[in-house]
């Protein structure tokens, strides 16, 4: 199968990854999609099918925080540093100690690197 361009690239990425990595009640996936403006990030139970967190740099309360930092909007590596600690407040509000990454086809780097680095600083475990 050729590859026809950067998407199909991606997708391949995404599945390879994806076959070896399953969200459990106990240890859930911690996704994230990346666009050019804004970074997203969910917690899933994979058995379930359910959404257990999330958050975004679109949400009015990533809105508020950024305001008084310098250069922190979605598209940014500071942005996506918000967004891994609101999620990982928020994973531990509702209970989530340990997280298994699924970076979904993207390279651990920048924003992606950024986001889990967030996470981390809030005491969740990969």
């Amino acid at each position: 199968m050729a590859l026809k361009n950067k998407h199909d690239a991606w997708a391949k990425r995404k599945r390879r990854v994806r076959k070896k990595i399953k969200g459990t009640p106990e240890r859930p996936r911690l996704s994230v999609y990346r666009s050019g403006k804004n970074i997203y990030a969910q917690i899933i139970d994979d058995l379930s099918g359910k959404t257990l967190v999330q958050a975004s740099s679109v949400e009015k309360d990533f809105q508020e925080k950024a305001k008084g930092a310098e250069k922190s909007g979605g598209s940014t590596r500071g942005g996506a540093g918000l967004v891994g600690k609101v999620l990982g407040d928020r994973a531990k509000a509702g209970g989530i100690e340990q997280v298994v990454f699924d970076r979904n086809g993207y390279i651990y780097h920048g924003r992606v690197k950024a986001l889990a680095d967030g996470v981390r600083e809030t005491g969740v475990k990969f």
